[in-house]
């Protein structure tokens, strides 16, 4: 065949070769953001109250000493089996107003409703999945609902009876942590309450301190869920954020103070991202002892959002799970994953992220 014949072939078939290769990158961008559900409508008066805020900011590039590639999703058989001999599973979830509240569900106004039975059902379906050894919570309202998760996870084959319920100045969300092992003491910060603008204020959530002894190893988990991006009256909520972050560090610089080989799990809504100025005053810096590295995470699609705030459409990181640096050696980075299970989107407006330590 000569060049001239070759050359006009290649003309003849080019056209209908590429455009193949075009369609089938198409389809693959569109099945890729195929998103979905969230926080509710926060432009909608009946269900605003509801709702906690997500962060405006791009989604956070993690540190390079940290980066890790994301590993395979396990089956949930898997992750029941392995319990028994890994040192430690544990989930950070804000699980979504699992409290009485007044509601907008189904299109209808409804007074003093519990969270409804179907986001129940799938908190609990993750949960259980995946077999925690602890669990730390946001958003629960009364004690008697921590009780409630506890016994619905008991039930459903995941038995976590020992449990720590604390909150702060907001008397309608708390924090709770349930485990399978004994919580063998737990503590409150020694400061928390902040000035701004000429006024006191408290943390609204409080921090939650709970040291537990598992597998002859003591881990000392410290949660929290900072203020949300909505407005508030107290004052500027990135200030308010802020404020409590600062009380944050230095809860966490008290224990590291006391024992600078503490165990630390800092976990959490912070509702903020990694470059933040709330963010950055809780991690500290980066070659400092007393730093806490948080442990990245990916879902199966090899993507790190943890919240979709439906409204403007947002995906962002603001859950995390940190460690102090006496405890970051036994984390299995490979790993962490942010659970991305087809119930997801019933359970809440979060996506539970799990961490593993050796």
């Amino acid at each position: 065949m000569t060049v001239r014949a070759l050359y006009a072939r290649i003309q003849n078939v080019a056209p209908g070769f590429l455009g193949a290769i075009f369609c089938t990158a198409a389809l693959l961008a569109t099945t890729s953001c195929d998103k979905k559900g969230g926080t509710a409508d926060w432009g909608n008066p009946a269900s605003a109250s509801q709702n906690a805020a997500a962060t405006v900011a791009p989604a956070p590039v993690s540190d390079p000493q940290e980066e890790t590639k994301a590993a395979p999703r396990e089956p949930a058989a898997a992750a029941k089996a392995k319990t028994a001999t890994e040192g430690l599973r544990f989930m950070t979830y804000n699980v979504r107003n699992w409290l009485t509240m007044d509601r907008y569900v189904d299109g209808k106004n409804l007074k003093s409703a519990p969270k409804p039975e179907s986001e129940k059902k799938a908190v609990v379906e993750i949960l259980s999945r995946h077999a925690p050894d602890v669990v730390g919570l946001c958003e629960i309202g009364e004690a008697s609902d921590l009780a409630e998760i506890q016994a619905d996870l008991k039930r459903a084959g995941l038995d976590l009876p020992h449990l720590h319920f604390t909150g702060g100045a907001d008397p309608t969300r708390h924090l709770g942590i349930l485990s399978r092992f004994p919580i063998t003491s737990t503590a409150k910060p020694a400061e928390s309450e902040y000035q701004l603008d000429g006024q006191t204020f408290a943390i609204n959530r409080g921090i939650l301190d709970a040291t537990i002894a598992a597998r002859g190893k003591s881990y000392r988990f410290v949660g929290v869920h900072l203020k949300s991006k909505r407005d508030s009256e107290q004052g500027d909520q990135e200030a308010i954020r802020l404020h409590e972050a600062r009380l944050l560090r230095r809860h966490l610089d008290s224990i590291l103070k006391a024992d600078a080989a503490a165990r630390i799990v800092l976990y959490g809504d912070f509702n903020d991202t990694r470059a933040t100025p709330a963010i950055k005053a809780v991690t500290g810096n980066y070659n400092d002892p007393a730093y806490m590295t948080a442990i990245p995470a990916k879902d199966s699609n090899n993507e790190a959002w943890t919240h979709y705030w439906a409204l403007n459409d947002i995906y962002s990181r603001i859950d995390f799970v940190m460690v102090s640096a006496a405890l970051k050696p036994d984390v299995d980075f490979r790993a962490a994953k942010i659970i991305d299970d087809k119930e997801w989107i019933d359970a809440s407006d979060h996506r539970s992220i799990l961490a593993i330590f050796k």
